[in-house]
């Protein structure tokens, strides 16, 4: 800002803070939240080039959660139709014109670059998969130890909480992730659990976790007592299926679903289902634990999404050597059938369902199925699908898909600097 003689009024005056002339800049915006900051430093400093990265379309996710088919009818669907229909309008019309105006378009998996091409009237040029870091993964005697700390704490929890005598031989599984009902597929898990009580094909009994972060009032102070007291109890708490009393205990999605399909944990249910609805930091009160420590206790993972990018979830659950169900409509899903060359099973470390806008149940039985299969497989079979699994998430490290962003990067610098030239005429 600086003062004009004429009127003593401020007035902006727009000048590069950079000696960009002479530099390579890049600016990459990631969502449509930092949408118009590449648009404005497209305008003010033409010289730096600019990127834009959805993770997902704001208005595809709209349709998914509200219920709306997305996939059988994506071809049909006006985006800035769906964005009135939905009060969308501005962070779709902000993602629109970022999209279409930066110097390169990227989002992060195949599924999303047809959605963007069908809802922002703009495919991406360049697909930039989320890569990797597993320097954090333990590695050796420290993996083994927290396994083993992880897998105790979970079944002291549910022991306290249900009342019962589970020991190590239960089957731990769990889904985890934003708490997106329909898009993350939390409720065809917990109808996979309900119909897992009746196969009689399962040979374990299943201690099934629902990771999920609601609208948490405060731990349960009859379930830390009981962690804390040391001893063992025959009877159940109330409400035995969760560990953090909500705000919303009449109106929560997930409770709601269990009182309906009558899931309540009972002494004689080979299935065990329990949602803890907060975010595993170190200090929620009952647990104590962190997400990556606590993921490590599990025996399988799984994450059945109707609306899923890429897939973070999945990726980090194979690089701890838990094995995973997902599905195709995930974009790691889509990628771990791209590597394999078929579609994954359980046994190469990824289960991928094929599913789509209306095979609800049918993907529902297929986890039920795998669960149950994974209960009768040899410790070898297991062994390998652990080791399986860790080697698909090495090939998701950063050092292997760096080569898309430097992919994007020559784009973006390309057309930065025919632009200046063409300035400079």
């Amino acid at each position: 800002m600086e003062q004009t003689p004429a009127d003593g009024k401020q007035k902006v005056v727009e000048r590069s803070i950079f000696p960009t002339s002479h530099l390579n800049i890049v600016y990459q915006a990631n969502e449509w939240m930092c949408g118009l900051g590449a648009l404005y430093i497209k305008k003010v400093l033409p010289e730096v080039a600019t990127i834009f990265t959805t993770h997902a379309t704001s208005i595809g996710r709209s349709i998914a959660g509200n219920n709306k088919p997305l996939y059988d009818y994506l071809s049909a669907y006006n985006g800035d139709q769906m964005a009135d229909e939905l009060n969308m309008q501005s962070k779709h019309s902000i993602e629109k014109q970022t999209a279409h105006n930066v110097d390169c378009f990227t989002t992060v998996s195949d599924i999303t670059a047809n959605e963007c091409k069908e809802l922002l009237d703009k495919a991406p040029d360049v697909v930039l998969p989320n890569g990797f870091d597993n320097d954090f993964v333990p590695k050796g005697a420290a993996f083994t130890r927290k396994r083993k700390a992880a897998r105790k704490r979970l079944i002291d929890i549910a022991n306290a909480l249900m009342g019962t005598q589970l020991d190590d031989d239960v089957l731990i599984v769990s889904t985890s992730g934003r708490y997106e009902f329909r898009n993350k597929g939390v409720d065809v898990y917990i109808e996979a659990m309900n119909r897992l009580m009746r196969d009689q094909n399962l040979k374990k009994t299943v201690l099934a976790f629902i990771e999920v972060p609601g609208w948490v009032s405060e731990p349960r102070q009859d379930l830390v007592d009981r962690l804390n007291s040391g001893k063992t109890y025959d009877t159940p708490l109330d409400v035995p299926q969760i560990t953090h009393w909500l705000h919303n205990m009449d109106h929560d999605n997930v409770l709601n679903m269990l009182k309906y399909l009558d899931m309540h944990n009972g002494k004689d249910d080979h299935v065990k289902l329990i949602f803890l609805p907060c975010y595993l930091t170190g200090n929620d009160g009952v647990v104590n634990m962190t997400y990556y420590d606590v993921v490590l206790g599990n025996d399988l993972c799984v994450y059945p999404s109707y609306y899923e990018p890429w897939g973070y979830t999945p990726l980090e659950a194979v690089a701890f050597k838990v094995p995973c169900i997902t599905t195709d409509l995930a974009g790691f899903g889509l990628w771990a059938n791209k590597v394999k060359g078929a579609p994954s099973e359980i046994e190469d470390g990824v289960k991928v369902i094929h599913r789509t806008d209306y095979n609800y149940s049918e993907v529902a039985d297929i986890i039920k199925e795998t669960v149950a299969k994974y209960s009768t497989m040899t410790p070898e079979k297991v062994k390998s699908a652990r080791q399986n699994a860790e080697k698909l998430s090495k090939k998701a490290l950063w050092k292997e898909f760096i080569k898309y962003y430097e992919q994007a990067y020559d784009m973006a610098l390309r057309k930065a600097e025919e632009r200046i030239f063409d300035m400079n005429r």
